[in-house]
C-alpha cells in the first residue's frame, strides 16, 4: 500500500496540537514559564515526530520514543518541571487533554472540510477543556471548604452548612476576635430568643462596599472538619442579606476561629 506524506502538514499539525496541549498543562498546573519556551518545545516535538516518520525504526522503539520519551522531554523542558512527582502529573494530564481534545475533533470530523476549520476546532476544544477543568477545580475546592456547624443558643441547638472562607478576615475591633457571618433569614431562626441587649454594631468592608454589621455572641459553636472544633462564646455577625440563595451554605466561617486557614 502506498502513502503520501506531506512533511510540512505533519509538522504544522503536530506543532499546533503540541502547543495547545503544553499550554493547557501549563495553565492547569500553574507552571511559571513563558510561552516562547512552550512553542519552542512544541516545535522540537513536531520536528522529532517528522524525523521518526521518515527514518526506519523498530516499531517498539518508535512508540517508546514518540509516546514516552518525547512528551516527557517536552514537558520537563518547556514547563521547567524538575520534580519527578509533578512531571508524572503533567505527563498524565498531557494525555488526558490529548484524549479529550482528540475526542472532540473526532466527533466534529464529518464537518471539518478545511485545515483552517480544523485549527479553529482545535483551538475551541482547548478553551473548552481548560475552562471545564478550571470549573471542576473551583467546585472541588468549594466542596472541600464546606463543613457542618452546630450553633448552641439559649433557645436550642441548630445545625448549619458553612463555607470556610479564607477571604473572611472580619474581626471585632473591640475584642479582636474573629467574626463569622450568617444571613438575615438564618438569624431570625436561631437568634429569636437571644437577649437584644447583647447586640452591637461593627464596621466592615467588602467587595460590595462598606457599612456596619450587627454582631452578637452565642453560647458555643462546634465546627466539624471532620474533627470537632468547639468554640466558646463565638461572635456571630448578621448580614442584611441572605448568605446563599441556593441553600448550599448558610454561614461564612472565619478560618481564624479554628486557628487559621488550613493549607
Amino acid at each position: 500500500m502506498h502513502y503520501e506524506l506531506y512533511i510540512d502538514v505533519l509538522f504544522f499539525t503536530n506543532f499546533m496540537m503540541d502547543s495547545l496541549l503544553l499550554l493547557a498543562v501549563k495553565k492547569i498546573l500553574g507552571c511559571r514559564t513563558n510561552n516562547r519556551r512552550v512553542f519552542a518545545g512544541a516545535a522540537f516535538g513536531a520536528a522529532a515526530l517528522c524525523v521518526a516518520a521518515v527514518l526506519p525504526f523498530w516499531a517498539f522503539l518508535k512508540y517508546l520514543l514518540l509516546y514516552l520519551a518525547l512528551p516527557v522531554s517536552m514537558l520537563a523542558w518547556s514547563l521547567k518541571i524538575k520534580k519527578i512527582a509533578k512531571l508524572f502529573q503533567a505527563f498524565g494530564l498531557f494525555y488526558v487533554m490529548a484524549f479529550l481534545c482528540g475526542g472532540i475533533q473526532l466527533g466534529l470530523r464529518p464537518y471539518i472540510r478545511t485545515a483552517g476549520l480544523f485549527f479553529a476546532v482545535s483551538l475551541a476544544a482547548y478553551y473548552l477543556l481548560v475552562g471545564c477543568w478550571g470549573q471542576l477545580i473551583r467546585i472541588r475546592n468549594r466542596q472541600k471548604n464546606l463543613c457542618e456547624v452546630q450553633i448552641c443558643t439559649l433557645s436550642g441547638e441548630y445545625t448549619l452548612k458553612a463555607l470556610l472562607d479564607t477571604g473572611n478576615a472580619l474581626t471585632d475591633p473591640v475584642s479582636q476576635e474573629p467574626v463569622s457571618v450568617i444571613g438575615r433569614k438564618t438569624a431570625r431562626q436561631i437568634l429569636s430568643m437571644e437577649p437584644a441587649q447583647g447586640m452591637r454594631y461593627i464596621p466592615f468592608r467588602s467587595v460590595g462596599g462598606e457599612g456596619v454589621l450587627a454582631i452578637v455572641r452565642v453560647e458555643k459553636m462546634c465546627v466539624y472538619l471532620p474533627e470537632e472544633h468547639w468554640v466558646v462564646r463565638p461572635i456571630i455577625g448578621i448580614s442584611g442579606q441572605n448568605i446563599q440563595e441556593q441553600d448550599e451554605y448558610q454561614m461564612i466561617l472565619n478560618p481564624d476561629i479554628i486557628g487559621g486557614a488550613k493549607t
